[in-house]
């Protein structure tokens, strides 16, 4: 839970609309471009468990379980 919330926090810091979250299956989906977020809190991110998506639209987690 911890590692959730740290990582909402740093998504809070480029939000830009009032519901950035999807989620489908077992994916969790930040809607936040990548470009936007600063490398060093892309690497944090990344050790958080979220990664760039595939198309490049935000970023994508397994970690957080099942939707």
């Amino acid at each position: 839970m911890e590692k959730l919330i740290e990582a909402l926090q740093i998504f809070l810091k480029y939000c830009n609309t009032d519901y950035p979250i999807t989620c489908a299956n077992d994916l969790l989906h930040v809607g936040i471009y990548p470009e936007l977020v600063s490398n060093e809190d892309k690497q944090k991110l990344d050790e958080l468990g979220f990664f760039v998506s595939d198309d490049e639209d935000g970023f994508d987690s397994y970690e957080f379980g099942s939707c």
